[in-house]
C-alpha cells in the first residue's frame, strides 16, 4: 500500500502542512517536531510524490538535457559535468539522445516542456531559426553547451573554436609543415566552420596556399578518419601533417596511417581536438587541443540554475579557456 502524506501526519500527530514543511526543508518547524516527523517518514517508508510537489510549487526540480550522441566520449563527459552540478543543486536530469537530427531535436524540446522541466540544456551541431523560435517562446530558461548560436540570443558555454583551431594549425606550421591537411566535421555545422576559419587564418598568415584537396570533411567519427587517410595516401603530394577536428577522427587517422605501413609522427604528424580519454589510449599518444568538456557541462548547468532561481547573471555567453597539449603524435 502506498504511504501518503496523510498517513505520516496522522502517525506523527501533526498537520499535513507540517509534514510538507519538513519534506521541503522549511526552517519554520520546531526541532523536536522535525525529528518526530523524520522518524515517522523513515519508519513508514514514505516517499514524497515529486509530481504532486511540482504541481504545488510550480517547480519539478527536473532539468532536460538534449545530447546529440550519448555513446560519444565527448558528450558523455559533458553529461557528467551537467549531472554533478545538478546533483549539487538537487535537480534531477532527463537525458535524451537527438542523433543530431533537427526534427528530433525540435520534438525533444517540446517533449521536455510538456514534462514541465524547470530548464533545458541543449547540445547540437546547428542552431536554426526554428531552434531559436522554440527556445525564445519556452516558458523555462535554456542554456546551450558546446553549441554555437550565431544569433547570440541564447545563453551558452563554449570555447573559442576559431582561435583554438588557429593555434593548433599554427603550431604544426611552425614545426615546418607547409603541407597541412585539415580533416573536419560536416560542412554545414557551425563549429566546423569556425574551426575551418582558424585553419585558413593560420595558413594565410604563414603565406601558405590553401589547397582544397587537403580539406576533407567527415562526421567526427573514427571511420571518417580512416576514410580521410585513404584519400590522402592517394594524393601525389601527400600532406606531412594533419589537424583533425576531433580526437575520434585523429584516432582513425593514426590507425589508418599505421595500417598502410606508415609511421606517426615520423611520416605524418597528427593533432586532434577535444582531449578526451582516447588521446592517451592510442599509440602514439595524441597531441590535441584541450577542450574542457566536463567544465563546459558543469558551467552550463550552474548557469542554468542561476536563471531558474532568478539569480543575477553577469555573463550569458561564457567562453572557457582552451590549451594545446603535446604528446607523441607530433614531433
Amino acid at each position: 500500500m502506498t504511504i501518503t502524506i496523510y498517513d505520516v501526519a496522522r502517525e506523527a500527530n501533526v498537520s499535513m502542512a507540517t509534514v510538507s514543511r519538513v519534506v521541503n526543508g522549511n526552517p519554520n518547524v520546531k526541532p523536536t517536531t522535525r525529528k518526530k516527523v523524520l522518524a515517522t517518514i523513515e519508519r513508514l517508508g514514505y516517499r514524497p510524490n515529486a509530481v504532486a510537489r511540482g504541481l504545488a510549487s510550480k517547480k519539478t526540480t527536473t532539468v532536460g538535457a538534449i545530447i546529440p550522441d550519448i555513446s560519444s566520449i565527448f558528450f558523455s563527459e559533458l553529461a557528467r559535468g551537467i549531472e554533478d552540478i545538478a546533483t549539487m543543486y538537487k535537480y534531477n536530469i532527463i537525458l535524451s539522445n537527438s542523433d543530431q537530427k533537427k526534427d528530433k531535436e525540435l520534438q525533444l524540446i517540446n517533449t521536455m516542456l510538456e514534462k514541465q522541466v524547470d530548464g533545458i540544456i541543449f547540445m547540437g551541431a546547428n542552431i536554426s531559426e526554428e531552434h531559436v523560435k522554440e527556445f525564445s517562446s519556452a516558458s523555462v530558461p535554456v542554456v546551450l553547451a558546446a553549441t554555437y548560436d550565431g544569433t547570440d540570443s541564447i545563453p551558452s558555454v563554449n570555447i573559442d573554436y576559431e582561435l583554438a583551431a588557429y593555434e593548433a594549425a599554427k603550431h604544426l606550421i611552425e614545426k615546418g609543415n607547409k603541407k597541412l591537411a585539415f580533416v573536419a566535421g560536416r560542412k554545414e555545422h557551425t563549429i566546423t566552420q569556425l574551426k575551418y576559419k582558424g585553419y585558413i587564418r593560420a595558413l594565410q598568415e604563414a603565406s601558405i596556399d590553401v589547397r582544397e584537396d587537403y580539406i576533407i570533411h567527415g562526421d567526427y567519427t573514427y571511420n571518417s578518419g580512416i576514410k580521410a587517410v585513404q584519400e590522402m595516401m592517394e594524393m601525389n603530394d601527400k600532406p606531412t601533417a594533419v589537424f583533425s577536428a576531433s580526437d575520434e577522427i585523429a584516432l582513425g587517422i593514426i590507425h589508418g596511417v599505421q595500417d598502410l605501413g606508415h609511421r606517426v609522427p615520423e611520416d605524418i604528424e597528427v593533432l586532434g581536438f577535444d582531449n578526451t580519454r582516447l588521446a592517451t589510449m592510442v599509440r602514439p599518444t595524441l597531441s590535441t587541443v584541450v577542450q574542457p568538456m566536463y567544465d563546459i557541462g558543469a558551467v552550463a548547468m550552474r548557469l542554468l540554475t542561476k536563471y531558474m532561481n532568478k539569480e543575477e547573471v553577469e555573463e550569458s555567453k561564457v567562453i572557457l579557456p582552451h590549451r594545446l597539449v603535446e604528446r607523441n603524435s607530433t614531433k
